[in-house]
């Protein structure tokens, strides 16, 4: 079980929010989190290290992709409270598509937000994790540090 901080310490210790979750695997891969006090994507596709810290792609999120993240996600995270309070099942998942029609537009407005610049930068991020429901309208159970890649 890892470690439960407080977002004071959180903050204190340079931790940022983690907005949206886009995919896990052994942890994040894709998502939106603060860097520096601003939005920006983070995207790692490398699954083979899980002993070495997550190097992960990072590039700033316009405001208007930031808010059109922020409402899919809370479409996602609402109908996860629903699921997990047994009220749906896993079919109704917004991902499959098809269940929510602002879900599916949601994801063709931000496919080209979504997609790593040749510019991005490198930046390693180390995870610490509050209490609480994992899924959240204003973000996950889990904050990252950046610092540079060597």
């Amino acid at each position: 079980m890892a470690e439960i901080w407080n977002e004071e310490q959180l903050v204190a210790d340079g931790f940022e929010r983690v907005y949206t979750e886009l995919e896990w695997y052994d942890g994040p891969r894709v998502g939106l989190a603060d860097i520096n006090g601003k939005p920006h994507y983070f995207q790692n596709h490398d699954y083979d290290h899980a002993d070495e810290a997550d190097e992960y792609q990072v590039w700033p999120a316009s405001e208007a992709a930031v808010e059109l993240e922020r409402e899919q996600w809370a479409i996602f995270a609402r109908g996860n409270e629903r699921r997990e309070a047994g009220e749906v099942g896993p079919e109704s998942h917004p991902g499959h598509g098809g269940i929510d029609a602002r879900y599916d537009e949601l994801e063709l407005l931000l496919a080209p937000h979504r997609q790593a610049p040749d510019d991005a930068r490198r930046l390693v991020g180390e995870l610490r994790f509050v209490a609480g429901a994992r899924y959240r309208v204003e973000g996950l159970d889990y904050w990252f540090r950046w610092r540079p890649s060597r």
